[in-house]
């Protein structure tokens, strides 16, 4: 009774501002027609409909907003010719600084009118298989080749001649291939501390791993009731999660890293919504090889109710086995951490398996369940499959199971001690060097390289000349190195750190030359704010692949002879 006269005076106060705005609208109303009445009813309702529309879309205002601006602007007379002419440039940097293009004289571009003997063939594949300057074997490439072992390829050609013609999506005819499917995810699950109910399914790759995860949380988030879901991701996540919500209509929302290039937890909180569809952490992130703090962002997910992705895709296959081989990492980051719902991890890379095998984990099947696409009324029959792909080759999957069957824990916990123990000693040595800085503090097997006396692609064209391959970082600029089994080789990582610090020296003598080739490219493309202009230019790069014309031109770039 107390309460309820406690709230007489502020009934009152609203009565009055609601008798005030109800009297304002009538008189605004005064001597209009029905017929008005409905018409501005309708229009307002119409135009509030269309505001809503255009304020609230996966993409942001300002991102929208921006992006008309720079089109207006090049659509300028003036302007918009002095942009173009850049653009033809950049292209034609682009294009010249392709090394895959280099030396191309003739393109097969029809059928050969006779078809070729076996031993034609397999002399033009080892014509097409010694192109190219750079040489995996020596241990001088970054990533992209995890193991090479030379006995292991063998068994893999063997599995995948037994299985060349099978094909998963057909059980009933491939039982056998089922089977090793199966096992490869519960083996799978296994190392990643998964329970009874954790389950999952194999994929191409990781780009496919993570799109199953983000299509299968957007479905969740649409039986909830969420119209407009939202991931938060962290900067440094995989490129793929940006392709996931471009693909599946996805708002992604950025989230910053700390100094120490960790996702920063606070404004992860600070970003989560009703909206929120997943939340996203690396273990660990591609560029510079550092683990989010998964504990922190499992709790936010408990908490909100919210489920949680751990991308562990580059490292999944050594983190699982650091601590057997002496390298226990600091903080847990699989299916032990309350919070955890998915994981996606490559076998394809630290697996060793061959390229075009991942595996996405789930801690329930109920996430599982909304990865799946079924269509139940389609003529040729109840359609169902697991991932993006109908048909998917066998002998992947056959080479995938062989190699972990073959490997084993004893042999993946040897490989990671080599290759842990090779980076902790590279890491040691780079800083020393002062002119450089390696970013964060790296725990598994990849360092980021950058510098505030020079220009760090540099180092990478230096090195490039060198015959190193390394990858190319921007905001901030950096390069990296991701270690792999063929640099704990004898003398691998000891040339490496000689050819860094030789070719340091060599860019402290003039530290004022300018950058060329593909780092002069990536320095122009971070400075440019019109980020539709890169993309246009990226598209060059998209084009060469397929590219069956000879290129007609060849340009240098300081510090090596040849093409980056």
């Amino acid at each position: 009774m107390v309460f309820q006269d406690a709230l007489i005076p502020y009934k009152e106060i609203l009565q009055m501002y609601w008798e005030k705005a109800t009297g304002f609208v009538n008189a605004q109303c005064d001597g209009l027609e029905p017929w008005q009445l409905i018409g501005l009813t309708l229009s307002s309702t119409l135009i509030g409909v269309w505001l809503h529309g255009f304020l609230f879309q996966s993409e942001s205002l300002a991102s929208r907003t921006k992006k008309q601006f720079f089109k207006l602007l090049r659509k300028m007379p003036f302007v918009g010719a002095i942009i173009q002419k850049k653009i033809d440039e950049a292209l034609n940097d682009v294009t010249s600084s392709l090394s895959f293009l280099k030396d191309e004289k003739d393109y097969i571009k029809a059928l050969p009118e006779q078809g070729m003997s076996q031993p034609e063939v397999l002399k033009k594949m080892k014509e097409y298989s010694s192109k190219g300057d750079v040489r995996w074997q020596d241990g001088k490439v970054s990533g992209t080749v995890y193991s090479g072992e030379e006995k292991l390829t063998h068994l893999l050609v063997k599995v995948y001649e037994e299985f060349a013609w099978s094909n998963p999506l057909h059980p009933d005819i491939f039982p056998g291939l089922r089977k090793m499917e199966a096992e490869v995810v519960r083996v799978a699950c296994t190392l990643f501390n998964g329970g009874p109910n954790s389950c999952g399914a194999m994929t191409s790759g990781g780009t496919e791993s993570i799109l199953m995860a983000c299509k299968a949380y957007r479905d969740l988030a649409y039986e909830r009731g969420i119209k407009q879901p939202e991931m938060l991701v962290p900067v440094s996540a995989h490129a793929a999660f940006d392709k996931a919500a471009h693909y599946f209509g996805l708002k992604l929302i950025h989230i910053p890293l700390t100094k120490a290039m960790e996702v920063d937890v606070q404004a992860m909180r600070r970003a989560i919504s009703k909206n929120t569809a997943m939340l996203v952490c690396s273990a660990p992130q591609f560029p510079h090889g550092i683990m989010d703090p998964i504990e922190e962002v499992a709790e936010l997910a408990v908490k909100y109710k919210i489920p949680f992705h751990v991308d562990a895709c580059l490292g999944g296959f050594l983190i699982a086995f650091m601590d057997k081989a002496g390298f226990p990492l600091k903080h847990p980051f699989d299916f032990r951490v309350k919070g955890v719902t998915s994981i996606s991890a490559d076998t394809h890379k630290y697996g060793y398996a061959p390229k075009g095998s991942s595996v996405v984990l789930y801690s329930d099947k109920k996430y599982r369940s909304y990865q799946f696409f079924i269509a139940p009324d389609w003529q040729g029959g109840i359609y169902a499959s697991p991932s993006v792909a109908g048909s998917r080759p066998g002998g992947i999957i056959a080479a995938c199971w062989a190699t972990l069957m073959h490997i084993g824990e004893s042999g993946y916990v040897e490989a990671t001690k080599r290759i842990i123990k090779t980076a902790r000693f590279i890491e040691s040595e780079l800083r020393k060097i002062d002119s450089i800085f390696i970013l964060g503090k790296p725990e598994v097997s990849v360092l980021s390289i950058g510098s505030d006396t020079f220009d760090i692609y540099r180092l990478s064209n230096f090195l490039a000349a060198k015959g190193w391959n390394l990858n190319v970082l921007q905001f901030p600029s950096s390069i990296h190195l991701c270690i792999t089994q063929l640099h704990t080789k004898p003398g691998v990582a000891e040339q490496f750190l000689k050819d860094v610090k030789d070719s340091i020296e060599d860019i402290m003598k003039d530290l004022s030359a300018k950058t060329t080739g593909m780092g002069a490219i990536y320095g122009m493309a971070q400075s440019v704010p019109d980020r539709s202009l890169v993309a246009e230019i990226s598209q060059a790069y998209l084009d060469g692949l397929y590219s069956t014309d000879v290129p007609c031109s060849e340009k240098h770039m300081n510090g090596s002879p040849r093409h980056h």
